[in-house]
């Protein structure tokens, strides 16, 4: 476990992070098919029931005088996250090497609460827009006021810099177009959606499957940016597209455009949004793994974005850091952790291990 020495004034706590996103619900949550991260099933000599809940460790790291810091994000088996959960929720176990089994540490003894810290955290949404000529003769207004309400909603307020959107849009060019760098800056977002026209395109055709290869490679870029150098955040991105059609440009396979999202980074989301009855649904649902919605017509249009804002803010929510005081000390080694989560009638729990090499008394 690694010791990062610039988490030595946090707040010992249990954080839940604002931002988003990691996609583990693009992962497959077969039991030992990885869905734990980090963690591992906790021992036998628990007896806890079985898993309905996955606590998917992303990162582990300890600081002197004697903290434990785990990142992981909470999901049910069919991948949806969990949100909003309270310290009072957690219940942590250690086990010592003069322990049988595992004994529950108090949560007020160790410290351990809620802190809104964003400083080991960050997300980036990209919301890729469909602008060839049919979006644009027939539903530009609807879809630039479904686009401002996706961003209105989930902007945090007050704005952070750990959750920002982009904005692209595609046509018929071999291109992705940028409308609006990632900001976190709602006015910023909602301006540009503003000066959206009718004559933005200089090709009428939709390069749909260009469009997501490309955000997948821009999403894979942000998170090997971000996640360089001891003490970077955790990072994670969001990518959200929006189509009224089907691919008609045929510079890139559906076979290329599926293989670029299903061997995406893991802590990369992905949501489709599709409009009217030319769409192919399932294309979309393939690409929008993570969640697929289809408005029936441009009426329906601010709905649709309204329940992927709902989605992206839930994936966001659902990643918390846990943090508490040890009374484990210097002397004896490596020490096995276990983090119980009981939501309403659900349970679920993760085993990781911690090296208290240096602990002394003192953590606050």
């Amino acid at each position: 476990m690694k010791s990062c020495t610039n988490y030595f004034l946090f707040f010992i706590s249990v954080f839940v992070l604002v931002s988003c996103g990691n996609a583990d619900d693009d992962v497959n949550f077969d039991l030992n098919q990885g869905e734990l991260g980090l963690g591992q099933e906790p021992d036998d000599c628990l007896e806890f029931e079985e898993n309905e809940l996955l606590l998917s460790i992303q990162d582990q790291f300890t600081s002197l005088p004697s903290k434990v810091s785990i990142l992981f994000r909470v999901s049910d088996t069919q991948g949806n996250p969990i949100s909003d959960l309270t310290a009072d929720q957690f219940t942590i176990y250690e086990q010592g090497r003069n322990d049988d089994c595992f004994n529950p540490i108090s949560s007020s003894e160790s410290l351990a609460r809620i802190s809104p810290n964003t400083q080991v955290f960050s997300n980036n949404t990209l919301l890729v827009l469909d602008l060839s000529n049919s979006v644009l003769q027939s539903s530009l207004e609807e879809l630039k006021t479904a686009a401002t309400s996706f961003v209105n909603n989930v902007m945090p307020s007050p704005e952070t810099e750990a959750f920002k959107i982009g904005i692209y849009w595609f046509d018929g060019e071999d291109e992705l177009h940028l409308l609006q760098d990632l900001t976190s800056s709602t006015t910023a977002l909602t301006t540009a959606i503003a000066g959206i026209d009718e004559n933005i395109s200089n090709d009428p055709s939709t390069d749909l499957y260009g469009a997501v290869i490309k955000s997948t490679d821009r999403a894979e870029e942000l998170i090997d940016e971000g996640s360089v150098g001891e003490g970077a955040p955790i990072v994670a991105a969001s990518v959200v597209i929006f189509t009224d059609g089907t691919d008609q440009a045929s510079r890139f396979s559906e076979e290329s455009a599926l293989n670029a999202v299903n061997n995406a980074d893991r802590n990369i989301s992905f949501f489709t949004i599709g409009l009217g009855s030319e769409i192919d649904q399932q294309i979309l649902e393939d690409i929008g793994k993570t969640s697929s919605v289809v408005a029936a017509n441009a009426a329906e249009l601010e709905a649709t974005f309204n329940q992927i804002s709902a989605r992206v803010s839930e994936q966001a929510n659902s990643f918390y850091l846990f943090e508490y005081c040890t009374p484990k000390r210097d002397g004896s080694g490596e020490n096995n952790l276990v983090i119980r989560l009981i939501d309403g009638i659900r349970q679920g729990a993760v085993q990781t291990e911690f090296d208290t090499d240096g602990f002394t008394g003192g953590c606050e």
